[in-house]
């Protein structure tokens, strides 16, 4: 035999004990103990399975939907509204997010509510009851 294929032969060993050793190290329990691997907590698959009793998926998809495209609702001129405080709208201004509002479909509420926060847009408190009680 070549010293070469000899040496090729040794190292496929060594490869093969490594691996073996390295998969009974990670199979053990005291791996997973310190890993604190947790097989049974729920995962979201997709954030339209977010319904806001878990933060982390509500934070999650807001951090997902930030590298998104902005969707508008054909809702354009509420951009010019963008960073006011949401005490500060007068009641006719109230109505033009309102109008919208009621224009869409209950399950869009929330990705318009996403789109308007994205666009640093505060919701007026003359509204927030109602679209709390469409997002819910």
């Amino acid at each position: 035999m070549k010293p070469t294929t000899i040496y090729m032969a040794i190292a496929l060993v060594v490869i093969a004990i490594a691996t073996y050793i390295l998969r009974r190290y990670m199979e053990s329990e005291g791996v997973k103990k310190r890993l604190k691997m947790n097989d049974d907590k729920p995962v979201a698959s997709d954030c339209g399975t977010c319904d806001g009793t878990n933060s982390k998926c509500e934070q999650e998809c807001m951090m997902e939907a930030a590298t998104k495209d902005i969707v508008y609702f054909d809702d354009e001129e509420l951009d010019r509204f963008a960073r006011r405080p949401s005490d500060q709208y007068t009641d006719e201004e109230a109505d033009e997010f309102r109008e919208v509002l009621y224009s869409m479909m209950t399950d869009e509420v929330k990705e318009w509510n996403r789109s308007l926060v994205l666009r640093g847009i505060n919701v007026p408190d003359q509204i927030k009851d109602e679209l709390l009680m469409l997002l819910s």
